[in-house]
């Protein structure tokens, strides 16, 4: 490369030695880009982190979900369970020895009147007592399942396996109407014995494994 003279030949050096001949060295193009050499006054625009388009971001998630394992799926619900036990028991205990004791004295009295009488157990008293741990249940269900869902889309026993309920169409946690559904499908019928129908079918259902619930509310459950 012929020689240059000027000051376009003091703001082209030091060149970068090698095989290359004739480029710049890495030092004097940060220099040049910076300004501070060459008499280049181009302003330098300041580097901005990429923003991640949404909708290219909503198709990512939506690609790489997957139905959750069945065990990991009962794993966690057993846990959910436990402290849905746990928390309605301090209610459900002292209710249920009171119940007892109420039906004991109507036996009691029963046998004391010697005639052949029929004892129910539920009445006006016990009703009210079934009725205040049925509200109870529903109140820790609300605490315990649905907000933690609307607000991080798992339970803590999803969150300890790894699992996530997500909407079927925006993969994004369900709102509180849909989470709310999904809990009552799932409460209600299991307190009347047919809700392991409703469990047991997310076994067949392709291809998200939905349980009624899950159809009810319009999710799935992701891990």
């Amino acid at each position: 490369v012929p020689a240059q003279s000027g000051p376009a030949a003091s703001a082209a050096t030091p060149l970068s030695a090698g095989p290359g001949g004739g480029q710049s060295s890495w030092a004097q193009q940060v220099h040049r880009l910076a300004g501070a050499g060459g008499g280049d006054d181009q302003p330098v625009a300041p580097w901005k982190p990429p923003v991640e388009d949404l909708f290219q971001a909503a198709a990512r998630r939506q690609a790489a979900a997957r139905p959750a394992g069945l065990g990991k799926r009962l794993a966690a619900r057993l846990l959910d369970t436990v402290v849905l036990a746990g928390l309605t028991a301090g209610a459900a205990v002292p209710l249920g020895i009171k119940a007892v004791d109420h039906v004991n004295e109507k036996i009691d009295a029963a046998k004391l009147s010697g005639e052949t009488v029929t004892v129910w157990l539920l009445d006006g008293t016990t009703s009210v007592y079934l009725g205040i741990v049925l509200a109870v249940l529903l109140l820790v269900g609300v605490v315990a399942e649905v907000l933690p869902t609307v607000k991080w889309g798992r339970t803590l026993g999803k969150k300890l396996m790894g699992l996530e309920v997500r909407d079927i169409e925006g993969h994004d946690a369900p709102e509180f109407g849909a989470a709310l559904r999904r809990w009552l499908v799932y409460s209600v019928p299991g307190l009347l014995v047919v809700g392991i129908v409703g469990v047991v079918w997310c076994v067949f259902d392709k291809p998200w494994r939905q349980c009624w619930h899950d159809k009810a509310a319009h999710t799935f459950v992701a891990g």
